[in-house]
């Protein structure tokens, strides 16, 4: 799957990508920490990554999730990634959103591109239904991005995840697939 938009493209990883994931995550460590759960030293392996991105494949042949990476059109480049989890099907027809955008790339408008995308690829393709995002209320530019691109504050989830040792609230946010609202 390859999305295209002005600025950059979304498409599932492959083994491939696992060196540029792995550059991403090292680059971004201590500023993907203060929105996600904390990892282990030996996610920063190449062998890692390519674990991670076989783990999305297998997940993606049983519909479970999908794992894209965000890349620059003009260069190519892994500027971030951007997944639907949970999938659950049936009277639920949802997903849950989850994204990370390299610091450097940040207020460019890269981040609504794609999950614009994302939200196109899962009512259209997917026949989606719903799909949730959490954020941390500290997030403005993450809850400024979810207005944008059409998702609605749904509440406040109390001490929802662990990050950094800390359960953290989360707001929570959906959109409802606009020929189904």
């Amino acid at each position: 799957m390859k999305k295209i938009s002005q600025h950059i493209y979304v498409r599932t990883l492959t083994e491939s990508d696992a060196e540029a994931l792995l550059t991403l995550e090292r680059e971004n460590r201590t500023y993907f920490q203060q929105f996600t759960p904390l990892v282990q030293d030996d996610f920063f392996t190449v062998p890692r990554q390519k674990e991670r991105i076989n783990r999305s494949m297998q997940r993606r042949a049983k519909d479970e999730a999908y794992m894209h990476g965000i890349f620059l059109n003009e260069t190519d480049a892994l500027i971030g990634t951007i997944s639907l989890n949970s999938v659950e099907r049936g009277p639920i027809q949802g997903a849950l959103l989850g994204y990370v955008l390299d610091e450097k790339q940040g207020g460019k408008g890269y981040m609504t591109e794609a999950i614009r995308l994302i939200i196109d690829y899962a009512f259209y393709e997917l026949y989606l239904h719903r799909i949730e995002a959490g954020v941390k209320p500290s997030n403005i530019g993450s809850i400024r991005v979810l207005e944008k691109t059409g998702f609605e504050n749904e509440g406040l989830h109390r001490k929802k995840v662990k990050i950094n040792d800390k359960w953290e609230d989360h707001y929570w946010f959906a959109i409802i697939h606009p020929d189904e609202s």
